[in-house]
């Protein structure tokens, strides 16, 4: 994954930017600001493209089964889009797109800003050559950590707001928009509340991340590596095609129960919420559900980080490719 320089250059590999285009090679010397920037810019890209998608994702995952004789409400990422567009308006795909582009500006400008830094710590001043994969998932999980303790407000608020779709007709929204649920939250739960599901919430995103990033950088090193195809968007399409499909496959049950437990309403008899932590939801959703319900909205959830993943990359390659040439 990283750039081929003469070797007269005497350049280390781990100094090498992972995620520049061959085209543009000043861009492993952006200031680590610019490389945070333009992380979170080209994730608010793939925000907008795929927040539909995560919406349906959203509801397939929190939806229980349906009793004996009736028929489930989700059927299937299209049939959810339309029924959530036909029932609660055109725009309704798109909630929590605010607090989600919030989410994106914090979390991916942590997580891939960081990443490169980590990784090269992580191997040592003095290595030489390719950086392993096992460094590579490290930075990735240690990233990922980083950013989602900062970012996680916005990703709970993100959901809630996604989830209110699934409230009994008559039932007053809990939220009226972002700011409000914030501030709800706050009042209800406390300042705390806003780190709800946070154990589960980093499980899922530091496994992402790392299968995301380490996926990618591996992908793009061997794909360079073999001579088959250059530093080009091609190579991008196809390293972040097979990054969006691994992450799913890992991360796919850590985040049913993120889902699960950051939507979690509290139980009427204010005896507390309806999962205690992410231990209890596992058990729970396993012993009432089968051990498939951790793979709840698998399609929508691959179509959806696939896809995220291929316009983030490409939007990533192409932000930093024109910073490097105007900073």
């Amino acid at each position: 994954m990283s750039i081929m320089f003469p070797s007269s250059m005497s350049k280390r590999s781990t100094d090498r930017f992972p995620l520049a285009t061959a085209a543009a090679p000043a861009a492993v010397n952006l200031p680590f600001w610019a490389k945070c920037l333009s992380a979170g810019f080209a994730a608010s890209i793939a925000e907008v493209c795929t927040i539909p998608i995560d919406t349906a994702k959203v509801r397939l995952q929190t939806q229980a089964d349906p009793n004996p004789g009736e028929v489930r409400k989700y059927r299937g990422m299209m049939q959810t889009i339309r029924t959530i567009a036909s029932e609660e308006g055109a725009t309704a795909p798109w909630k929590g797109l605010s607090p989600g582009i919030q989410r994106q500006m914090v979390f991916a400008s942590l997580r891939i800003g960081l990443y490169e830094p980590v990784r090269n710590f992580y191997c040592g001043k003095d290595f030489q050559g390719d950086p392993p994969l096992l460094k590579k998932i490290a930075a990735g999980l240690t990233t990922g950590t980083i950013g989602i303790c900062v970012a996680s407000p916005t990703d709970l608020v993100k959901i809630r707001l996604q989830g209110e779709g699934r409230l009994p007709p008559g039932v007053p929204r809990r939220y009226n928009g972002s700011i409000h649920a914030y501030k709800t939250i706050i009042q209800q739960e406390g300042v705390a509340g806003l780190w709800t599901g946070l154990g589960p919430n980093i499980a899922r995103n530091a496994t992402i991340n790392a299968a995301e990033l380490a996926s990618y950088d591996q992908l793009k090193q061997m794909i360079l590596s073999s001579g088959l195809m250059g530093d080009n968007v091609y190579t991008h399409f196809i390293s972040a095609f097979g990054a969006g499909f691994i992450a799913t496959c890992v991360g796919s049950p850590v985040d049913v129960i993120k889902t699960r437990v950051m939507n979690a309403k509290k139980v009427g008899d204010g005896s507390g919420p309806t999962y205690t932590g992410a231990l209890d939801c596992a058990l729970k959703t396993a012993r009432n559900e089968g051990i498939m319900a951790f793979y709840k909205g698998f399609v929508p959830n691959f179509m959806r980080i696939g896809t995220w993943n291929i316009v983030m990359f490409i939007s990533l390659e192409q932000i930093r490719a024109a910073m490097s040439r105007n900073l």
